[in-house]
């Protein structure tokens, strides 16, 4: 099994190159070099990103933050963590190919760490009708190939062998427990310590409606700013023929539940964000993806490789949208979140 197609590509977005390459410039584009309380961007270190997996006309902006803020001047290896949508899974399956397309040109994959890593009998495989069927892996590939066509420009041949650019390591996390979790965060620290692997976790945030089976309502008294204390246990579900709220709107509530959500991903807890979950039933889809990054930090911060004091290893939100703003139960939307972390 060798080549994965580019199977979203003519519907999530464009299965055309040039215009596909104008699309990412110009969103990489709308995002400024110096970000107010960070600094110019990209910071040295900044080797693990959580980005948005939605189509593109829905998430390729926000995504275009976490991409922009990606240090890859020492990159030789790119893991690429998402969940699974399609099938169920209690572990994590790794690709069987050898060679990513894109509308953009081949992306190589690892195929030598991808050993390695089947090599502990704790991966399953992924068959290529399930690696093409998966989304939250796909569409951050675009993106992959823009950024290394930037900083790799000598290596860029659309037409060429797939072997130029850093290969990938595409990781599909299942149903997850927190043993398995901080498990497979063990396996990954070693990776992750080594200053040429970076790391992209795929990940939308608050999928929220009927059709999503989740109407969560934070009333502005239990949670009326990212950083209020309230871990959102004091909210109720919405029925459908509940009235609107209107303090605070439920565009305003979604907007308070993942920022508590993005607030327990900044801290480092792993433990804490797994809390806020059960607590809000925040629907965020790469909550295992996450979880194992997080876990794998942890492991870090244990070791002493990563200083705490300066921030190492801790998430930094960037940009935060939402598809719509819900104004009524019938209303849906979802989230995304862009981040960064430096080790």
């Amino acid at each position: 099994m060798a080549q994965r197609e580019a199977s979203h590509a003519g519907s999530w977005y464009s299965d055309d190159g040039p215009t596909l390459s104008k699309q990412l410039d110009k969103w990489l584009s709308q995002v400024s070099d110096n970000i107010d309380g960070i600094g110019p961007i990209p910071q040295p270190g900044a080797r693990v990103i959580i980005a948005p997996h939605a189509g593109y006309a829905y998430s390729g902006p926000a995504a275009a933050w976490a991409y922009k803020s990606l240090d890859l001047s020492q990159a030789k290896r790119i893991f690429l963590l998402g969940p699974s949508h399609h099938i169920h899974l209690t572990n994590c399956a790794l690709s069987q190919c050898t060679t990513y397309t894109t509308p953009l040109g081949p992306l190589p994959l690892d195929t030598r760490t991808i050993a390695d890593l089947h090599a502990t009998s704790k991966f399953s495989k992924m068959s290529l009708a399930t690696d093409e069927d998966e989304h939250s892996l796909e569409m951050h590939l675009p993106y992959i190939h823009k950024l290394l066509s930037l900083h790799f420009p000598d290596n860029n041949n659309n037409n060429g062998p797939a072997s130029s650019f850093p290969p990938l390591i595409p990781i599909l996390v299942g149903s997850t427990t927190t043993a398995t979790e901080r498990a497979y965060g063990a396996l990954l620290a070693p990776y992750l310590a080594d200053p040429t692997s970076v790391f992209i976790v795929s990940s939308d945030f608050c999928h929220w409606g009927l059709r999503f089976n989740y109407t969560y309502y934070l009333p502005s008294t239990t949670s009326s700013s990212p950083s209020s204390d309230s871990k959102g246990s004091a909210g109720y579900s919405l029925k459908p023929t509940s009235k609107p709220p209107t303090s605070p709107p439920i565009h305003a509530s979604i907007g308070n539940i993942d920022h508590l959500s993005m607030s327990t991903i900044s801290s480092g807890s792993h433990a804490a964000f797994l809390q806020n979950l059960r607590e809000t039933g925040n629907t965020v889809c790469g909550r295992h993806p996450i979880g194992v990054v997080m876990a794998a930090l942890e492991v870090l911060k244990s070791e002493g490789k990563l200083d705490e004091e300066e921030g190492r290893g801790m998430f930094r939100f960037v940009r935060y949208e939402r598809s719509s703003d819900c104004v009524k139960v019938a209303d849906s939307s979802v989230s995304y979140a862009s981040a960064f972390a430096i080790l």
